[in-house]
C-alpha cells in the first residue's frame, strides 16, 4: 500500500484526465520516473503559464497521448522539482495532501506542503 504525506493510504488524484506517471490516477513513482511525479496539484492559470515558460506546456492537447490539455482547476500529478521551482517563484498551485505521495517528503517539508493545502468544502 502506497502512502501519502500524512502517512495514510494514498488517494487518487484524478482519472479525468488520467494523471500520474502510470496514468492510473495516482501520484505514484518508480525508479525510472526521473521527474518524480508525486504532487497532486490543483492547477491554476498562473501555474500553467509558468510551467509553459519553463518548457513544459501542460495546456496544449496532445491527442496521440490521449492528453486533453489542462485548464485551471484540473488536478494533475506534478514533478516535485517543478512544484518546488514554482513555489520559489510564487506560482505554486494548491495541492491535495491525501493524494500527494510520501516520497515528496524526501525533497521538502510537510510544513511547506501543508501551506498549500487545497481548501476542502465541508
Amino acid at each position: 500500500m502506497e502512502l501519502n504525506i500524512l502517512n495514510t493510504p494514498l488517494e487518487s488524484c484524478c482519472t479525468a484526465p488520467a494523471t500520474g506517471y502510470f496514468r492510473d490516477g495516482f501520484c505514484r513513482t518508480a525508479a525510472h520516473d526521473v521527474g518524480t511525479h508525486t504532487v497532486c496539484a490543483i492547477v491554476t492559470q498562473d501555474f500553467l503559464e509558468y510551467s509553459a515558460s519553463k518548457g513544459n506546456d501542460l495546456m496544449t492537447p496532445i491527442p496521440q497521448w490521449n492528453f486533453p490539455g489542462l485548464k485551471a482547476g484540473d488536478k494533475w500529478c506534478l514533478c516535485i522539482s517543478r512544484w518546488l521551482q514554482a513555489e520559489k517563484a510564487g506560482k505554486a498551485p494548491f495541492i491535495d495532501l491525501e493524494a500527494t505521495h510520501i516520497k515528496s517528503l524526501q525533497y521538502t517539508t510537510l510544513e511547506l506542503l501543508q501551506k498549500y493545502e487545497f481548501p476542502k468544502l465541508s
